[in-house]
């Protein structure tokens, strides 16, 4: 080899010496201790990192903003995010998807889990910009989202049950699940964002006692209505995290309860994730349930009974004094942080970005138009068909003058629901009528009342009436608003009270002003907007078409006019139970499931429970199912579905088991089985269902599923049968013998 060749040869090695060289020290360093190592497992990692920390830097990750660990190049990171439906207050602009309550409306897994994987995408991405403009660590741009809210809706006069999925079990724990399994992503190895089930457990309400109420059901209430959600979500979606809630349960407060926290979740349910309190919700222990004395007493018998993070003050501070005093040891404080690093182990935060492919999201997923699309899709599955009478509805776009009328018409606050992000453009129901006409269509719109008075820039009812003289129709969008209902509010108008409502009537100044409109002799049609069960026995009696609208995000005046005129075939549900009056509700403080919800209600309803009508017309026939089976079996159901009608449009069919056998404690009926379908007009499909032991099981005072044998009778229809109809033509019905 010439001798210019060798130097060259020798050069380059040389350099390639110096450069693995270096790349071995960079890695080294990178992997200064075992928990950078990749290549170890997330269980290694953690107990590595764990075991290094002060027990001070062990406290200090306890709160919900956890500070940095420098010497450890641990980033600091605030626990509080929110995505209920679309990340929540944030400084990003976001698709912000309808309410939770609406969403279950929709009466469709499918939508709801890609729902809840777009918004962990956007998420995602909100968090990857944060850390690039220096901003991790601040609230609100982490990956672990407290929701969804799987309370049970048990009283309509909860201002937050607006956040839940409803009345029944069966649909929130299925509804969940199925956010669950969007949010978290189907990865091996990583999260995609973490969940997290709130508020564990028996918690709806009143909200100005949720910080010193202290309530006690029976074992059959809390195991049957109560917690089936929780077991669904924790034990078979394996959610990542579980908020207790500020209430006591039977003498304790829920982030220290015996029974809800040490008994059923970590050890029958066998939760390995995180708990986060309820923010303030320790403070609650010795200021306002008075069951401890102080800071210190709280927080390690939080900790103890598997409470890992105290979200909005600071009382866990105090376990750093607990443990030098001996009062609690430095081990239980490791199982608390174990569990924390668990979940940002999984989310890829000690991971570099390349390994991680959520960590690679760019801001551009944010309002792409696919989310756009969805929002719409969710507005429009999720609107109610109330009452349609005389075929109402749908309108023609030709109409020469159409009036707009109500608080509810150009309201944005009323589409975006509570814990919401903010949307670059919002279509409000006032808006998007006006998209829907042509040229030729003149717009009247007047505000005219308020929600709860009719003081609205000085008009008066006579001006208003001369202004819409001559309209063909009349759309009045009113009902009520998050401005009235939500979270521990400073409200207190006739009707409302910190955020609940002390009567379900819709405000009586409205149905005063639809009298008023009724006079006028021209249709009028009441576009509801609300996040909870309002009564209305007038207006369902004398106002010829009446659409649920409920707080239907940023594309929400979209869908209301694809509804109106016809672009459209509604098919929501409604996923509570629409009363007739505050008589047919129970005290608000009394949580015994006793007379609520259609499981219990004995009364008439005024719209039932997966209520729901269409512009077409659906049959039912053709029911197959075994007379009998023994009760350890899956029993088949299938039926015949047909649009009998003129137009294309969905259905929700819907299956219910009803026990037979009266001297057992079991709901008059329970849903166990739903499926959202589309059909052509004139034609048919077979829907089957598969019915499990667990949907024949009660659960008992030990919570184990029990089966009581005899005769159940099942039902499969577009909704509840009609006990007093002898055609139901909506239902079809059969009888199983379950045996032992």
């Amino acid at each position: 080899m010439p001798y210019n060749k060798i130097s060259q040869f020798k050069k380059v090695f040389t350099f390639l010496c110096l450069f693995f060289s270096g790349f071995c020290i960079a890695q080294d360093q990178a992997n200064k201790y075992p928990f950078q190592n990749t290549n170890l497992t997330f269980e290694q990692r953690v107990n590595d990192l764990v075991s290094r920390l002060s027990l001070e830097e062990k406290v200090s990750q306890m709160l919900n903003a956890a500070p940095a660990i420098s010497r450890f190049e641990i980033p600091a990171y605030d626990w509080w995010s929110e995505i209920l439906h679309g990340v929540a207050r944030t400084q990003f602009k976001v698709t912000v998807y309808p309410q939770a309550i609406a969403m279950a409306a929709t009466f469709d897994t499918n939508s709801l889990k890609t729902m809840a994987d777009y918004s962990a995408m956007e998420g995602r991405a909100i968090h990857n910009e944060s850390i690039r403009m220096g901003k991790e660590g601040k609230r609100y741009v982490g990956l672990t989202y407290w929701t969804p809210n799987i309370n049970i809706f048990r009283d309509p006069r909860w201002g937050r049950g607006q956040e839940t999925y409803g009345e029944d079990p069966f649909l929130t724990a299925t509804l969940g699940k199925a956010f669950v399994h969007g949010l978290q992503g189907d990865d091996p190895k990583y999260l995609k964002a973490a969940a997290c089930a709130k508020h564990y457990a028996v918690h709806s309400g009143p909200e100005p006692l949720r910080h010193v109420f202290d309530i006690t059901v029976s074992r059959y209430d809390l195991w049957n209505t109560y917690l089936p959600a929780f077991r669904e979500l924790v034990v078979d979606a394996h959610v990542a995290g579980v908020m207790c809630a500020y209430n006591a349960y039977a003498g304790q407060p829920c982030c220290g309860s015996d029974l809800l926290m040490t008994d059923i979740l970590r050890n029958k349910w066998n939760f390995t994730g995180y708990v986060t309190s309820d923010c303030g919700a320790i403070d609650d222990f010795f200021k306002n349930h008075k069951t401890h004395p102080d800071a210190l007493s709280a927080s390690i018998d939080a900790v103890l009974h598997g409470t890992d993070v105290e979200c909005g003050t600071d009382s866990y501070k105090s376990l750093v004094q607990g443990v030098k005093e001996g009062k609690i040891s430095e081990k239980q404080i490791d199982i608390s942080l174990k569990r924390l690093f668990m979940i940002r182990f999984r989310l890829g935060m000690f991971d570099p970005p390349s390994m991680v492919k959520y960590a690679q999201v760019s801001s551009s997923v944010l309002e792409s138009a696919e989310h756009q699309a969805h929002s719409l899709k969710m507005a429009q599955q999720s609107i109610v068909l109330l009452k349609n009478e005389n075929s109402t509805l749908p309108l023609t776009k030709n109409l020469k003058k159409i009036a707009v009328l109500g608080p509810n018409a150009d309201n944005s606050i009323s589409l975006l629901g509570n814990y919401n992000g903010t949307p670059s453009k919002i279509i409000t129901a006032l808006q998007g009528i006006k998209n829907k006409v042509g040229s030729t269509t003149e717009v009247i719109y007047e505000k005219a009342i308020n929600y709860t008075d009719d003081k609205v820039n000085n008009s008066d009812l006579p001006t208003v009436m001369e202004r819409i003289k001559g309209a063909d129709v009349i759309i009045y969008i009113g009902g009520i608003s998050p401005q009235l209902e939500g979270e521990a509010m400073k409200v207190s108008y006739p009707g409302f009270s910190g955020g609940d409502r002390t009567s379900i009537l819709l405000p009586s100044v409205q149905t005063e002003f639809m009298k008023a409109l009724k006079q006028t002799g021209k249709p009028v049609i009441f576009v509801m907007m609300t996040g909870s069960a309002l009564a209305i026995p007038w207006e369902a009696e004398n106002i010829p078409a009446i659409v649920n609208a409920w707080y239907g995000g940023q594309s929400a005046g979209t869908a209301i006019a694809d509804v109106l005129f016809g672009d459209y075939n509604p098919a929501g549900r409604l996923p509570i139970t629409f009363y007739k009056s505050d008589n047919d509700l129970p005290p608000f403080q009394d949580y015994s499931m006793a007379n609520r919800t259609y499981r219990y209600f004995k009364g008439d309803a005024l719209y039932k429970f997966g209520y729901g009508l269409s512009y077409t017309a659906f049959k039912y026939d053709q029911l197959k199912m075994p007379a009998s089976s023994p009760s350890g079996k899956k029993v088949p159901v299938s039926v015949r579905v047909t649009n009998a009608g003129k137009i294309d449009g969905e259905e929700v069919v819907q299956l219910y088991l009803s026990n037979q056998n009266k001297t057992v404690q079991e709901p008059i009926r329970a849903l166990k089985g739903f499926k959202r379908i589309f059909l052509k007009a004139g034609k048919s499909i077979i829907v089957q269902f598969e019915l499990t032991k667990q949907d024949f099981s009660m659960i008992d005072d030990a919570g184990n599923p029990k089966i009581i044998p005899g005769k159940i009778l099942i039902s499969v229809g577009g909704g509840q049968p009609d006990e007093k109809s002898k055609a139901d033509k909506k239902t079809v019905q059969g009888t199983l013998i379950l045996s032992m």
